[in-house]
């Protein structure tokens, strides 16, 4: 987790929620979150309607995430997406 991956992030977040330590937990999806993970975003709403995640945190954390997102796109990948899609479809159809 200390090396970025945004998925151990948001896996020690929830072990940080199973024990109770929910201000670590909060700490971990936000850099998960900042790293583009959905899951942690979703976390991070959640804790919000309980009252745990201030509005500034999640709002800090969202655009961090819609950073990272925007970094990964390129018109390479769309292509990528939209071939591996329309190979899917060819396939569903010819079985």
């Amino acid at each position: 987790a200390i090396g970025g991956h945004p998925i151990a992030r948001n896996n020690l977040a929830c072990q940080e929620e199973e024990d109770g330590r929910l201000d670590r937990a909060v700490k971990h999806w936000v850099i998960a979150a900042n790293l583009g993970n959905d899951v942690s975003l979703r976390s991070l709403r959640k804790f919000i309607k309980k009252g745990l995640v201030g509005k500034e945190e999640y709002a800090s954390a969202l655009c961090g995430y819609q950073t990272a997102v925007d970094a990964t796109k390129s018109h390479q990948r769309e292509l990528a997406e939209s071939f591996k899609a329309m190979c899917e479809e060819k396939s569903s159809q010819s079985e």
